[in-house]
């Protein structure tokens, strides 16, 4: 494995922990929005004005490259985005069904 492939690896792990505290901080900032109500608003001591609103839509990001791979063995995952039977083809020895 080259240092630039482990390099790959070590942020893409990472990603997982990042997501689950952007999720987190998603439902608990959601969970406050809501008690606010739609329409509120204040403002906070910085002078940024905050109001709630229903969103009109939601963004969506494409990416111009982008990876797959198999599901994570040691963390008991269920399943990744690349198949097992993909990996065995392309030469890969994994385990699993």
């Amino acid at each position: 494995m080259t240092e630039l492939q482990a390099r790959f690896i070590e942020i893409e792990k990472k990603k997982a922990e990042v997501k689950k505290y952007f999720d987190e901080l998603q439902e608990v900032t959601e969970a406050l929005a809501k008690e606010i109500g739609i329409g509120g608003h204040f403002q906070d001591a910085e002078g940024t004005v905050y109001q709630i609103v229903v969103p009109k839509g939601t963004f969506v990001e494409y990416k111009q490259v982008g990876y797959q791979r198999t599901r994570r063995a040691a963390i008991n995952e269920v399943k990744g985005d690349l198949s097992l039977t993909a990996a065995r083809e392309l030469g890969y020895i994994v385990e699993g069904k």
